[in-house]
């Protein structure tokens, strides 16, 4: 990834981070984010992930595949939305505050994926780099690169990713379907 941030602008991310959600979990006022204060980085247009883990295990993950908003923003509601929106999990709560681990993902544009056989899929994917966007219609679901550690597996990748959108498992292997990759710049508490 280009224009990598500064070990400044990911603590600031970490800290606003950990700020929206204390401040939406105890039902408190947002923190301010003074756009004029950040650095170009910061309050440019960018797309984020904010993946919440307790104990080692998923706690919440929200994010953006598309940049809409300055970055600091972007951070600023997925973290509150994957604390409190996730809809596979109950809202934190105030004494799961100190255990609650933050990781954001800043996302590059994703960039759509042409193939020509279901079978050539597998090979054109890089695990480990490439973030994956399905899409069939109006159903839509991806994985962030991280997610490779867990499912080191092209074939597998895609199944488990076809059923997250909710189509059958091996929908992949039956027909063409919108593919776009995207790599990340991710970084954690």
């Amino acid at each position: 990834m280009e224009n990598r941030l500064t070990d400044e602008e990911k603590s600031y991310l970490l800290r606003l981070a950990r700020k929206a959600i204390e401040s939406a979990v105890l039902q408190k006022d947002l923190p301010a984010v003074s756009l004029e204060s950040l650095s170009p980085a910061l309050r440019e247009e960018g797309a984020s992930f904010v993946t919440l883990t307790e104990g080692g295990e998923l706690r919440g993950c929200i994010g953006a595949l598309e940049a809409y908003q300055p970055l600091a923003l972007d951070v600023r509601e997925h973290a509150i939305a994957a604390a409190m929106d996730d809809p596979r999990f109950p809202p934190v709560q105030p004494a799961e505050l100190p255990r609650l681990h933050i990781e954001i993902s800043r996302l590059t544009s994703p960039q759509p994926l042409h193939y020509t056989q279901p079978t050539d899929l597998t090979k054109l994917l890089h695990p480990h780099v490439d973030g994956v966007i399905l899409r069939e219609g109006f159903r839509r679901a991806t994985f962030l690169p991280q997610v490779w550690r867990q499912i080191p597996d092209p074939e597998d990748f895609l199944s488990l990713l076809c059923r997250k959108m909710g189509s059958p498992a091996d929908l992949w292997r039956k027909k063409i379907l919108d593919v776009a990759l995207y790599q990340v710049e991710e970084f954690e508490e």
